[in-house]
């Protein structure tokens, strides 16, 4: 009998995973160096879907102390599932721990960042210390600043123009419709997001000032779609300035499928559930 892959991959979520990678990590604290690796290691702790560095010990200059407190996740907390597991998604904090291991606290630069680094109880990464990227100031891939979160070297973009009407509505109003999309295929976990011109969005786009970034397309603006006469805040994004992988989608308007009504060449899709569903 055949397995979909995405229910092979979720087999492996609930255990402890790593992958050694061949790029320089750095990371900054105010004006030093903190980090400085080449041997460092993507590791996901158990129903995490997205890494954490780790670096051997003696590549950090800092003095890592117990943390004062270590929080570990319960399945009562999860917010999306994945082949039938619950899992942690990137808005978990990384404080929140799977894995059997001690909790540390980073000592720098007259700094003191609570609980930003994790030794795992883990043989095969014996000598190695997981570290908080939010905790740092910034992070470098080789010569390359970092966004949010390590890349998965398994992570898949796509993006490609497609003609198929799409009609994009929220509670009976039309928002936007359009034959002129950028689809975005990311990973197997994500839904499809469909990328339109702003000039195909039939409601009045107010600014945000809520600012995210990924790792993968850069960092997104959000706009708040006026909607049978009041604001529904941060209901749709845009890169103004994408990354390399996502320049095709430069300028585009995507709206949260999770909370619009979607048809695509006149068939309705289903709402999917996503850590992004409840807004």
């Amino acid at each position: 009998m055949s397995l979909r892959m995405l229910d092979a991959l979720a087999r492996e979520l609930p255990g402890l995973r790593h992958e050694p990678t061949p790029k320089r990590i750095r990371a900054r604290l105010g004006d030093r160096v903190v980090v400085d690796s080449t041997r460092a290691v993507l590791v996901w702790e158990p129903s995490r879907i997205v890494p954490s560095f780790a670096v051997p010990r003696e590549h950090v200059a800092a003095e890592l102390v117990p943390a004062a407190e270590t929080v570990t996740w319960f399945s009562g907390r999860e917010r999306m599932r994945v082949g039938g597991h619950a899992v942690l998604d990137p808005s978990f904090p990384f404080a929140v721990h799977t894995a059997a291991g001690e909790a540390l606290s980073v000592r720098a630069n007259g700094h003191r960042l609570e609980g930003a680094a994790f030794r795992p109880a883990d043989p095969d990464l014996d000598g190695l210390v997981l570290l908080d990227c939010d905790a740092f100031d910034s992070w470098y891939e080789e010569e390359q600043p970092l966004l949010g979160h390590p890349r998965d070297p398994y992570h898949r973009l796509e993006i490609l123009p497609s003609s198929r009407a799409v009609r994009i509505e929220r509670d009976g109003v039309l928002l936007a419709e359009s034959s002129r999309v950028q689809m975005l295929v990311e990973g197997t976990v994500l839904p499809v997001r469909r990328y339109l011109p702003a000039e195909d969005v039939r409601v009045p786009l107010r600014p945000s000032p809520t600012r995210t970034r990924c790792p993968y397309k850069g960092e997104a603006s959000y706009w708040s779609p006026e909607v049978g006469g009041h604001t529904v805040h941060d209901l749709a994004w845009s890169y103004d300035e994408p990354l390399r992988e996502a320049v095709p989608v430069a300028g585009l308007i995507c709206f949260f499928d999770e909370r619009v009504d979607v048809t695509v060449d006149g068939e309705p899709q289903e709402r999917p559930v996503t850590p992004w569903s409840d807004g």
